[in-house]
């Protein structure tokens, strides 16, 4: 009498174990496509860019007061403002439209963009938040 017991049981872990290893598995390829901001590649990046030729010593000291100081800026804030840089083309309903910044983000992917922009908002700045 125990045995269809049995062997509904041993069918139901079967199904179980099949349902935990496909999970597991989606799980391990979703983690392993999601990027987490790499901070020291945005360092190299923002060095190979020349970030500092107008946003000075740190990204903190802008050589001019037209460039603005970027240290401690929001990484989403800046991460947007790069690919909308990118996506430019001049209407100021759909990007920015400065043709130095466009120049220098048309090569970097969006993995680069969450890169410099996690390196942005590692750098210690002036920048304060209204309370």
């Amino acid at each position: 009498m125990n045995k269809p017991y049995t062997a509904v049981r041993a069918s139901l872990l079967k199904s179980a174990s099949a349902v935990c290893a496909a999970a597991a598995l989606t799980l391990a390829f979703g983690v392993q496509s999601a990027h987490a901001a790499d901070a020291s590649n945005g360092k190299v990046l923002a060095d190979s860019h020349n970030c500092a030729a107008c946003h000075g010593v740190n990204l903190n000291k802008p050589v001019s007061p037209d460039y603005p100081k970027l240290a401690g800026q929001h990484a989403d804030y800046i991460f947007w403002a790069l690919r909308q840089y990118q996506m430019g083309n001049g209407n100021v309903n759909f990007g920015r439209s400065n043709p130095i910044m466009q120049a220098q983000v048309q090569s970097l992917s969006e993995r680069d963009l969450k890169d410099l922009a996690a390196y942005v908002e590692s750098l210690k700045g002036d920048l304060v938040e209204k309370k």
